[in-house]
């Protein structure tokens, strides 16, 4: 049966069910009765929703309240146990894996590190080594919370880099630089990966996530059918890959600082820089290669290959090589978290310390503010966001000694008008942001779906065309 628009009365049901369990896990435990204003729906199809859900396993009550006059309300919420996700941070330093519940309770993690004294830092991301961190990962988590693998709702990856969805048909093709790099002697889930050769043919796949990762010599890897040739989890379960700012936000818009933010813009910042812009409060954001606008023509010489890009003054990578060109001395062999605090406290040595601070250091952080500063006016006059929010392990570290001053600069650079209504602040989830971001991102499909888990076979035909082509065959039949 379709529906006037197009719609069919499935489409209808689908979306029902997603206006509940949307509601229900962002604002619940909630009645029966405060889910019809909520979601707009009458309430005979919120009684008809729900019993749908609670029989499936994914609402249950959680209690009751009393009401004016007559009997007390039961009170519904996302079941916990109804499904799982697991999320992974492909950083700058190892591989993080964490298992979630439904309420983002973490169940299991692990972490994989990433070779950190080769003299070429592409070497770290060998696609071979990556793979096999997350695949022993996936199965270490799993075998940890005693899971099995067909209650995974799907696998979220927040990765360095732009990411192309494949159509299915033919596949995404990367355009970019390097080679992807495998196989590789890395210890632990090092090996060579089928399919990844060098160039950019690794990326004609059918389908699927192919990542161009021009700082860390990935050249259009088909990273999601190489994991799903090595992990061994059921067909069924999807990935969802995308760029680390993106999965950032997305945690940080839903349950972080941005919750309740029309329009907000999250920056990451690691070993490398990032952003991501969100202009709806339960859609996508949008992931932007922020440091890669250039901030100085013909300036410093950036990880990308081009010059003057923010990146190769802001990210952690660059102001460590500053520090050490302006004769500082980063601890020998530290990774770059150890070094960069290192750094702040040379910088900023405690009152009680009595050691004088390292001018050096301090000379490198008060002109990266002013870099920053420039770079979030940048962000302010193209987006006029509401909150601009600082996260990843640099950031946070950044920001909580120079921040003030970063914003002196925004505002000194930016138009007037929106640099007056935007606040600049650090996210509140913590460096692990990443990786609940990524886990949500599997969770926000499964929503969109209605609940349901993801079909193994191909749609039907009829159920991939778009919603307006049978009401324009009708239009023109007659």
């Amino acid at each position: 049966m379709r529906a006037t628009n197009g719609r069919t009365v499935r489409d209808l049901r689908r979306e029902n069910r997603t206006a509940v369990l949307q509601r229900l896990y962002f604002d619940g435990p909630t009645s029966r009765l405060a889910l019809g204003p909520a979601t707009g729906l009458s309430s005979g199809s919120v009684s008809n929703v729900v019993a749908e859900l609670v029989a499936e396993g994914l609402v249950e009550e959680a209690g009751s309240v009393d009401s004016a006059g007559g009997r007390p309300r039961t009170l519904l919420r996302i079941s916990p146990d109804s499904g799982c996700m697991i999320g992974v941070d492909v950083g700058e330093t190892r591989v993080r894996i964490e298992l979630f519940d439904l309420t983002l309770t973490e169940l299991a993690r692990t972490e994989r590190p990433l070779a950190v004294d080769s003299r070429e830092r592409h070497d770290r991301y060998e696609v071979g080594v990556v793979v096999g961190h997350i695949r022993d990962g996936i199965a270490e988590v799993l075998r940890t919370a005693n899971m099995p693998a067909d209650r995974l709702l799907g696998v979220g990856v927040g990765v360095p880099g732009i990411v192309a969805h494949g159509t299915g048909e033919g596949g995404a093709r990367g355009e970019g630089t390097g080679g992807a790099r495998t196989g590789g002697t890395g210890g632990e889930g090092s090996g060579r990966v089928p399919g990844a050769g060098p160039g950019g043919g690794a990326g004609d796949t059918a389908g699927g996530a192919v990542v161009h990762g021009q700082t860390i010599g990935w050249d259009a890897v088909p990273l999601e059918r190489l994991l799903r040739e090595a992990v061994d989890l059921p067909a069924g379960v999807p990935y969802r890959i995308d760029n680390g700012a993106r999965t950032l936000g997305q945690a940080e818009l839903w349950f972080g600082a941005g919750r309740g933010a029309e329009s907000a813009v999250f920056v990451l910042f690691g070993s490398g820089v990032g952003a991501c812009v969100a202009t709806d409060p339960l859609g996508p954001g949008r992931a932007l290669e922020w440091g890669h606008l250039t901030v100085r023509v013909r300036g410093r010489r950036c990880r990308c290959g081009a010059l003057g890009c923010l990146e190769a003054y802001a990210g952690a990578e660059a102001l460590l090589e500053r520090w050490r060109e302006a004769g500082g001395r980063p601890p020998a062999g530290a990774d770059e978290e150890t070094a960069l605090t290192a750094m702040l406290a040379a910088a900023y040595p405690g009152a009680g310390s009595g050691a004088a601070p390292d001018t050096a250091a301090l000379a490198v952080l008060e002109e990266t503010a002013e870099y920053l500063g420039a770079g979030f006016a940048d962000l302010i006059n193209l987006f006029q966001p509401e909150r601009i929010l600082v996260g990843g392990w640099a950031g946070l570290q950044l920001g909580s000694r120079f921040l003030d001053t970063v914003r002196e600069h925004a505002r000194a650079y930016a138009l007037r008008y929106p640099a007056a209504r935007v606040t600049i602040g650090l996210g509140t989830l913590g460096p692990e942001a990443v990786t609940i971001g990524a886990a949500i991102l599997p969770l926000a499909d499964f929503f969109a779906r209605g609940g349901r888990r993801a079909e193994t076979g191909a749609e039907p035909q009829e159920n991939r065309q778009p919603a307006w082509t049978t009401t324009v065959r009708e239009r023109t039949a007659h």
